[in-house]
């Protein structure tokens, strides 16, 4: 009876160690985890802040065509207003 009982006290002390060390392996993984997030959050951040870059510079960016039709509407501008000119010295 008590050698039963010591088997015993001695498995479950096995399976409080065995629970003990996978407590702590499942902390440092859940740790681990938690970085993984912290890095990926940044980024994130990173990534959001070139997508608003990128988005002012398109926004920004004067193409070829752009500027070709402000200079013809620079161009008719100036003949409307030599026109003008014009007509108020006749």
């Amino acid at each position: 009876m008590f050698e039963d009982i010591r088997t015993d006290i001695r498995r479950l002390i096995a399976a409080y160690e065995a629970a003990k060390a996978e407590s702590e392996e499942l902390k440092t993984e859940l740790q681990l985890c938690r970085d993984r997030i912290e890095d990926y959050r940044k980024q994130i951040s990173e990534l959001e802040r070139q997508i608003d870059s990128l988005k002012l510079a398109d926004a920004l960016m004067v193409t070829s065509k752009d500027r070709r039709e402000a200079r013809e509407r620079i161009d008719r501008m100036i003949r409307a207003i030599d026109k003008c000119i014009s007509l108020i010295g006749s």
